[in-house]
């Protein structure tokens, strides 16, 4: 039988990482809000604002394996409250910068806390959780990415008016350190070590697959995994779906206000309303993904982005629709990254799972490194966002392509 006790403390490892994530993702995502002003006033190129970002992403995927790693090895508890604080002082430095080198060491710092930001807490929540109802539980704390994406779009254009750039920094960075203390107290690794079973999770082997079906033995190691073809089949997808989404998100806001030239404020609730479609598809796509299978989520999800992308580029100077289109992307945007990590709960073992997600991030990462290159030097060089936002669209479809070529029956070894 399921445990029944009144309270369960999934719910408290539940609603510590939704607020982790929101920070997270207001800082990761707030980037693309913040980026406009600042580059104006510190007078960085386009190119110079993709190095920056990319500085803090090349920490990320380099050390996001070992977060991975240690996560199975230390417990998700000790990972997360470490680099958290990590996080909040790379955060709050980052309101000090006067340099194209300040600004890269500083988010760097921001990309080595972020390692545990993600990866540790799909973890935690998938291991406290059962298989199904692993989407569910994806679905709320991602909808914590959706809301800090809401938070800064309404939040900079005032903190600008008042303050600067800088305080938005100050205030992200004060946050993360104030969650610090709140993971280090609330923060629990391993359900059975608490003495519960995962949230929905019958009395029986907690190791096993989705249905209670076995997946990869206990004693396979890294290096078999890294010979499935699944593997890398399912992480070229992310890193080419990682590619056309970073590549919109990171500039949609510069790419209103000086391609197509509206205001401040009408160009940064393009993030506002990225944040709250966000949040109605993870609440959705993500808690249906347990009935539907994450391939069959993905493929839709991928399919809808892909044809959002095709239509961003026939938008014009038409904001309404830029808005529409944007929107109906985001609501799919926010499934991908957990259902995608969700994946390495359903196909390997338990007490792997950190180190799966974590093998993924570099597929995640150089894609996401890739397309701000590619992008700040197009528009640099064209004056447009055009031929930059016609490769995301190819690398989407691309995603999708190899999504489908996994096989259903390589589900079960």
């Amino acid at each position: 039988m399921e445990d029944r006790r009144t309270f369960h403390w999934a719910w408290v490892i539940l609603a510590t990482c939704f607020a982790s994530l929101f920070i997270n993702y207001s800082v990761r995502i707030g980037y693309g809000v913040i980026l406009p002003e600042m580059i104006r006033t510190l007078d960085f190129d386009r190119t110079a604002a993709g190095t920056i970002y990319n500085a803090y992403l090349f920490s990320y995927i380099i050390l996001t394996p070992i977060s991975g790693y240690l996560t199975d090895r230390l417990g998700a508890r000790r990972v997360i409250t470490t680099c958290i604080l990590i996080l909040g002082i790379g955060v709050f430095l980052m309101g000090t910068i006067n340099t194209l080198m300040m600004a890269c060491i500083f988010y760097a710092i921001a990309g080595i806390g972020a390692t545990g930001i993600w990866t540790p807490v799909i973890t935690v929540v998938q291991r406290w959780f059962s298989p199904s109802r692993r989407g569910l539980a994806l679905g709320i704390i991602s909808s914590g990415t959706g809301l800090g994406i809401a938070f800064m779009g309404i939040a900079f254009p005032w903190i600008v008016s008042h303050f600067s750039w800088r305080f938005a920094w100050y205030f992200l960075g004060t946050s993360a350190l104030i969650m610090t203390l709140v993971n280090g107290l609330l923060l629990r690794s391993d359900p059975e070590d608490s003495g519960y079973l995962p949230w929905g999770q019958a009395n029986g082997n907690p190791h096993s697959g989705p249905n209670n079906e076995k997946t990869i033995g206990h004693d396979t190691s890294l290096s078999i995994v890294l010979k499935n073809s699944r593997f890398w089949i399912i992480g070229l997808s992310y890193f080419a779906i990682a590619y056309a989404l970073y590549g919109i998100t990171t500039f949609m806001v510069d790419y209103a206000r000086y391609q197509l030239g509206l205001s401040l404020e009408k160009a940064s609730l393009l993030a506002t309303v990225h944040g709250i479609a966000q949040i109605g598809g993870v609440l959705t796509i993500l808690p249906l993904s347990d009935y539907i299978g994450r391939k069959t989520s993905i493929i839709i999800s991928n399919s809808f982005i892909t044809a959002c992308l095709i239509g961003i580029l026939f938008t014009g100077d038409s904001w309404k629709m830029l808005f529409i289109l944007v929107g109906v992307m985001a609501f799919f945007y926010g499934t991908i990254f957990p259902i995608y990590g969700a994946c390495a709960g359903d196909y390997f073992p338990r007490d792997m799972m950190g180190t799966v997600i974590g093998a993924w991030t570099p597929f995640y990462g150089s894609g996401a490194i890739l397309v701000h290159w590619v992008t700040g030097f197009l528009r640099d060089t064209t004056g447009i966002y055009d031929y930059a936002f016609m490769i995301n669209a190819l690398m989407a479809a691309s995603g999708l392509f190899l999504i489908c070529l996994v096989r259903k029956d390589e589900k079960r070894e």
